[in-house]
């Protein structure tokens, strides 16, 4: 079985769209060809690298990709997670089908650091929800990565 390519796109791809990348790679990589970027790349953000360590997921080895370096190609499915990505997407040729998952931006989180910790939490199991139903619905079933 061929595996079904996903670029998943944010403006800084440093955590919402890093979070999903590790999410649906961990869950279902047997499954999806995955790959994150951004349209305005910055860094993977610290709290996005704990909170997916916290369900036994470590993205640290991910990095911040311009959605240029993606120009051209063919995906499956192009997921945009936040609502300035969604209006600066390129167009992809081909059969992309193209979905729009808007969530909060857990970064632009003001407090401590518990505060924005608990964003991050928060959001990663928003996210996770969602591909969980994205996977049930394109993909096969998928088991759930921590409680």
């Amino acid at each position: 079985m061929q595996k079904k390519t996903v670029l998943i796109l944010c403006t800084g791809n440093s955590a919402r769209s890093q979070i999903a990348e590790g999410l649906l790679r961990h869950e279902a990589g047997d499954r999806f060809e995955v790959y994150s970027a951004g349209t305005r790349p910055t860094t993977v953000r610290p709290e996005a690298i704990v909170v997916m360590g916290e369900i036994g997921i470590d993205i640290s080895g991910q990095w911040a990709k311009s959605v240029d370096e993606f120009t051209g190609q063919e995906f499956d499915y192009v997921i945009t997670v936040c609502n300035h990505a969604m209006e600066l997407c390129p167009v992809f040729p081909g059969r992309s089908k193209h979905l729009h998952w808007s969530f909060k931006d857990p970064a632009a989180v003001q407090g401590s650091d518990e505060d924005r910790k608990a964003e991050f939490s928060k959001v990663r199991n928003e996210i996770r929800d969602r591909l969980n139903t994205f996977v049930a619905e394109h993909g096969g079933s998928t088991h759930r990565a921590g409680a």
